[in-house]
C-alpha cells in the first residue's frame, strides 16, 4: 500500500537495497547499535507476527526512513515485538524528520504504543509518559577494566562472586562457559528454568505464548553480523547451571533471558554467568552490555551505568486513540503507582508469589 511518500509493507517484502539502507541508518545513529533496531529482528518476529508492517518513507526515490511495527484492531498499533521487544523506534536519516501524526496515517494507525522507546527517537520521545532506566555494562576499555571497577565499587561482590565460582568448581565439577552454544537442548533447559521462575514469582510466564517460544527458537538461528541469537552456557562438570539467551550486534549485548538451575543457588551461577559474559563479549570487540530496563539486585551489582528508556504511545485524534488510553493507561497509572511506593511494591511482589505457590499447590 503507498500513501505519499510512505510505503507499508510486510517484513519479507522488503528488498535487498532496502535492508541495506536501513542497516547504513543505523550504523551512522549516535545510538548504541542494539541488534533488536536491526532488520532481521523484525524479519523474524514477521514470520510469528501476520500483523508485523514496516512503513519505508521514500525522498528522493531513496528508502531514507524505516518504522517496524504491528497493527492491531482499530488500528491500534504497538512497537514491533512490543512485550519482549528491549529497544524499538525508528531508523530514520538523521535530516528527515517526518511529522509523527502523518506517519501514523500512512500506516491506518490511530496510535503507536511503546514500552522501550529509544532514547535517540526525537519523533516519538515528546508522547512519552514515563522514563524508565536500562542498566548497562561497559567493557569497551576491557575485562580487566571493568574488574577493576568492580572492585573499586564493590570489592566484597566481586570477591564473594569468584569465591562462590571456585566452590562450584570444587563441590560440582570443573567450570566452563560456552558463550556461543549451539545445543538446541541447552535452549530448551533454559527456557525450562524460566518458565520455572516466571510462575515462582507469580509473573506470566512468556514461554507459555506460543508466539514467543517460536521467536526464540527462530532467533536462535539467526546469524546476522548485527543481529546474532546467542545462547551463553556455564557448566559445572556436564551439568548446565545457568545459561542466557540474548541478541549481539558488532557492538552491543542485548541482555534478555537468563535463568539458573535453582539447586546450584548457593553458588550464584547467575552472577558468575554474567561475569563471564562480559569478559566473553569484550573479547569479541563488543563494547556494551545492555541488561534491559526494570530494578534487579544483580543488575545493581553488575552495572556501570544507565541509559534512559521510554514508554507511552504517540496517537492521533479519532475513536481509536481513546480506545488505547482506555485500554492501557488506567494499569499503567497504577502500575507506576506501586512502583513509586517501596513498601507497597514489596507487598505487591509478596502478594503474586504467594498467589503463585497457591496455584502449584
Amino acid at each position: 500500500m503507498n500513501s505519499g511518500r510512505v510505503r507499508v509493507l510486510r517484513p519479507e517484502e522488503l528488498g535487498a537495497g532496502e535492508r541495506e539502507h536501513w542497516r547504513e541508518l543505523r550504523a551512522k545513529s549516535a545510538a548504541p547499535r542494539n541488534p533488536f533496531m536491526e532488520p532481521e529482528f523484525t524479519d523474524v518476529v514477521g514470520r510469528v507476527r501476520p500483523r508485523a508492517r514496516v512503513a519505508v518513507v521514500y525522498d528522493g526515490g531513496e528508502a531514507a526512513g524505516f518504522l517496524p511495527y504491528e497493527r492491531g484492531p482499530l488500528g491500534q498499533g504497538r512497537a514491533i515485538g512490543l512485550g519482549v521487544s528491549d529497544c524499538q523506534g525508528a531508523v530514520l536519516r538523521q535530516d528527515l524528520v517526518p511529522h509523527p501524526r502523518e506517519l501514523l496515517r500512512a500506516c491506518s494507525l490511530s496510535s503507536l504504543a511503546f514500552d522501550n522507546l529509544e532514547a535517540e527517537q526525537e519523533l516519538f520521545v515528546p508522547y512519552a509518559v514515563e522514563e524508565h532506566t536500562t542498566f548497562v555494562i561497559d567493557v569497551g576499555d576491557g575485562y580487566e577494566a571493568y574488574e577493576r571497577a568492580l572492585r573499586e565499587r564493590s570489592p566484597k561482590f566481586l570477591k564473594t562472586t569468584l569465591a562462590k565460582e571456585r566452590r562450584l568448581g570444587r563441590q560440582v565439577g570443573d567450570v566452563r562457559f560456552v558463550f556461543d552454544e549451539r545445543d538446541p537442548a541447552a535452549l530448551r533447559t533454559l527456557m525450562e528454568w524460566k518458565s520455572a521462575q516466571y510462575r515462582r514469582t507469580g509473573r506470566r510466564d512468556r514461554f507459555a505464548q506460543e508466539w514467543i517460544s517460536r521467536l526464540v527458537a527462530r532467533l536462535a538461528e539467526t546469524r546476522a553480523p548485527e543481529c546474532t541469537g546467542t545462547l551463553s552456557v556455564l557448566y559445572a562438570g556436564s551439568r548446565p547451571v545457568a545459561a542466557h539467551f540474548g541478541l549481539r550486534s558488532g557492538t552491543v549485548l542485548a541482555c534478555w533471558f537468563p535463568a539458573y538451575d535453582t539447586e546450584f543457588g548457593k553458588y550464584s551461577p547467575g552472577l558468575v554467568l554474567h561475569l563471564r559474559m562480559a569478559e566473553a563479549a569484550a573479547a569479541e570487540g563488543i563494547g556494551l552490555l545492555d541488561m534491559g530496563r526494570g530494578p534487579a539486585e544483580y543488575k545493581d551489582s553488575l552495572k556501570t551505568g544507565e541509559l534512559p528508556v521510554y514508554e507511552g504511545a504517540a496517537t492521533r485524534p479519532g475513536a481509536g486513540a481513546a480506545l488505547h488510553w482506555l485500554g492501557r493507561e488506567p494499569a499503567r497509572r497504577a502500575q507506576g503507582f506501586v512502583r513509586e511506593r517501596p513498601r507497597l511494591a514489596s507487598l505487591a511482589a509478596r502478594t503474586l508469589r504467594g498467589a503463585a505457590r497457591l496455584r502449584r499447590s
